[in-house]
């Protein structure tokens, strides 16, 4: 499970940390600024199809076993991964150049939408009674060692290509690469051993909306700000930091790169005091922090010396790393066992897909309508203070379900 989340979540990072130079080639605009947004809207494309993936790979999760929808999502994404590397450019078929584009996005988007919780609770509900944060997060942490990855293979490719070659065709190795890995992960997953599905197949989606639509909306408004601040820190901030901050390509991928690795270590020193101090206490504390600090750490980041952008990436990859260390296994409890594949990938995926994944495309509009350099932070903010208020008076102890039908010693 963890194997595939670094494949599959390097390929869909990628898209992101070359956002810039595919806006050039595939969206063509006397405005950069509009061809930027045109990017990141392909790259919003794929987050909107979350929610139907979830359902889609949740229902698959729910009937025919866990490992069966993380086998069948993470070709998903191999597949159109290795075709983005050998897609013609605008210059070159025009306006199917785009369309294809986003296309492939889009599958990748139904892939990512029931692959990442259904690894979750693979994990969590195999894992033992007492360290069921710590077994979860390495979902999670997989995840994260992908961005990484895609990060780092940027930075490489960014530093040793020049800007010409790599806008000529530099930028295509990552995604040559990230569908070679992603395919090693489909035949990593076929081995995984099968478990006996739920009874979900008894209920239709409507009815699963239907009867657990309040666990669903609290699931999904607890990760809104999270999923918001995720996307902002480890994917927007590479855009941010190289457009508006002036710094270099390279830079800015190399200080994404180091918050991302700062990331990777705390996660599972996060988790393990999430499950002794308790995963909601954990949660609450992290994402208050996360509301008092967005705005002085943004504008932290808005400036023309490195250090102060690395200290703000640092000090929010590791309020990151304390909210995720208790939200993925308090996700996992919060939804009951025989609908947990399917209500938790429609409610995560409502969060990260149509908020967090739309973030860099609303933070480009902010700062294009409004002019103001910090305008992002007031996107996050809100987000985070509908997630931090739920979270307060919306999550008591009834809404807890038992992650495993038995202890596991």
């Amino acid at each position: 499970a963890v194997v595939g989340n670094v494949m599959e979540w390097y390929d869909f990072a990628v898209y992101g940390y070359f956002a810039g130079i595919l806006g050039k080639l595939f969206f063509p605009s006397s405005d950069p600024g509009l061809s930027l947004i045109a990017s990141f809207g392909a790259f919003a494309a794929g987050f909107l199809m979350r929610p139907l993936g979830g359902i889609l790979f949740g229902r698959i999760g729910d009937s025919l076993g866990r490992q069966a929808a993380m086998s069948l999502s993470v070709l998903a994404m191999a597949i159109p991964t290795v075709l983005m590397a050998l897609l013609p450019t605008y210059d070159q078929i025009g306006i199917f150049a785009p369309i294809t584009l986003v296309g492939l996005r889009v599958i990748q988007g139904l892939s990512v939408g029931g692959e990442y919780t259904s690894s979750l609770i693979y994990l969590a509900e195999n894992g033992p009674s007492h360290r069921k944060a710590f077994t979860a997060i390495w979902g999670s942490w997989g995840a994260v060692l992908g961005m990484l990855l895609g990060s780092g293979v940027g930075l490489v490719t960014a530093s040793f290509m020049a800007p010409e070659a790599l806008e000529l065709w530099g930028w295509r190795i990552p995604f040559a690469l990230g569908g070679l890995v992603a395919l090693s992960g489909w035949w990593i997953r076929r081995r995984l051993p099968m478990e006996p599905p739920s009874h979900a197949e008894k209920s239709s989606i409507r009815d699963v909306i239907k009867n657990y639509r309040s666990h669903i909306a609290r699931v999904a408004l607890i990760n809104i700000g999270f999923g918001v601040a995720y996307y902002t820190v480890f994917v927007y901030a590479v855009t941010y930091i190289r457009n508006i901050d002036q710094f270099s390509e390279s830079v800015a991928l190399e200080l994404n790169t180091l918050s991302m690795l700062i990331l990777l270590l705390a996660l599972p020193l996060a988790a393990w005091v999430s499950d002794r101090i308790g995963r909601r206490k954990m949660v609450t504390i992290s994402m208050s922090l996360l509301v008092l600090g967005t705005i002085p750490l943004f504008g932290l980041i808005h400036s023309s010396v490195e250090s102060p952008v690395f200290l703000a990436e640092v000090l929010f990859a590791l309020l990151v790393a304390m909210t995720s260390g208790g939200m993925v296994a308090l996700n996992v409890e919060l939804i009951p066992r025989e609908v947990r594949c399917t209500g938790l990938a429609l409610a995560y995926n409502l969060a990260h897909g149509i908020f967090g994944g739309t973030t860099p495309l609303i933070a480009a509009w902010l700062l294009r309508t409004t002019g103001d350099p910090i305008a992002p932070a007031y996107w996050l903010l809100g987000t985070l203070v509908l997630s931090t208020t739920t979270l307060l008076f919306g999550v008591k102890d009834h809404h807890i379900h038992p992650i495993s039908p038995e202890p596991k010693p």
